[in-house]
């Protein structure tokens, strides 16, 4: 930020200038003002922060993307994650540091003086391993929670369909940096895309579709609340675990053979590679006749994609265009 001048033709003349050229000036005066943005279901007020802390790609993937990186401190990123160089801001990425590939703490937060950790309920944040935002609140530390994962935050709870969630974190994420022009262009494009994808889905006789996550005894997967069931449906598919009101969840494997899914979508982990996922269900007895699976059809989404963040609608592009190419 630039510091005032006292001399007010000078500032005058520098004000002109800069907004000439678009820029968006931010005094010491509006950066230190509180302004109030809901956290969850909750009223919180935010100062401008300049130590960010994002735990996972979908947090840092939404902060780069609303121009934000020198306010960024760094980033954890923990195993499942593919590595930030596949990123389409893998350059935001060089800009920052790399503080963890473990699991987000207390402990390395308060070392680290963040004044801001942008996380998801039970994804980052976690009342067992003590880091919390009601925790960070008595710290003085500034915390922001995915939307998507307010759906079962204690005490303030908030529900709502995981795109939406995106954007809404997108647009909030503007109010507490004071961006709020580039986080509507943003959302805008984002929408527009999606509605490009729209568009030109089946509007009828949806293909039945099993998100795999992991679990060889019992599977985990993709209930309602969580992006993948955003992505099926909205390119003109159906979860066959829509029903669900949930995030990430376990059931099993005779629910997913009931269900006859005509495709398998595998989550890509960092740590557990999608062809080791695809050829546990080619061999085991309880998966190899499901339809998805003799007619190999496969589509291996990354883990950016799948958790909550921008590269959810590359996910969803990606996956819109592998259903127009099945012969149905």
């Amino acid at each position: 930020m630039s510091p005032r001048t006292t001399a007010v033709t000078v500032t005058a003349a520098l004000t002109v200038l800069l907004a000439g050229c678009g820029a968006d000036i931010e005094t010491d005066t509006e950066a230190d003002a509180e302004t109030t943005v809901r956290r969850c279901g909750e009223a919180v007020p935010y100062t401008v922060p300049k130590r960010a802390v994002a735990y996972e790609g979908g947090s840092a993937d939404k902060l780069f993307s609303l121009g934000l990186t020198d306010h960024v401190l760094g980033y954890v990123m923990p195993p499942a994650n593919p590595p930030v160089s596949e990123s389409p801001w893998a350059a935001e990425y060089a800009k920052v540091k790399m503080l963890s590939d473990d699991l987000l703490n207390k402990e390395l937060v308060v070392s680290q003086k963040s004044d801001l950790v942008v996380a998801g309920w039970n994804s980052g944040f976690s009342d067992q391993r003590g880091i919390t935002p009601e925790i960070l609140d008595k710290l003085g530390i500034q915390s922001f929670m995915h939307t998507e994962s307010c759906f079962n935050y204690p005490g303030f709870p908030e529900k709502t369909a995981p795109f939406d969630g995106l954007y809404t974190d997108l647009e909030r994420l503007g109010e507490i940096f004071r961006v709020e022009e580039r986080a509507t262009e943003v959302v805008d494009g984002l929408k527009e895309r999606v509605n490009t994808v729209k568009e030109s889905a089946p509007t009828s006789d949806p293909l039945p579709v099993f998100l795999y996550d992991s679990g060889t005894d019992q599977p985990f997967t993709a209930g309602n609340q969580v992006p993948p069931n955003d992505i099926i449906k909205t390119a003109g598919a159906r979860n066959i675990f829509d029903g669900l009101n949930e995030r990430w969840t376990q059931v099993s494997w005779e629910s997913v053979t009931r269900a006859a899914p005509e495709v398998i979508i595998i989550l890509d982990y960092g740590d557990q590679p999608a062809k080791e996922k695809i050829d546990f269900l080619k061999k085991s007895p309880r998966t190899s006749e499901l339809p998805a699976v003799r007619k190999n059809q496969f589509f291996v989404l990354d883990y950016n994609e799948g958790i909550s963040g921008p590269r959810n609608i590359d996910g969803l592009e990606k996956f819109a265009s592998y259903l127009t190419s099945l012969n149905r």
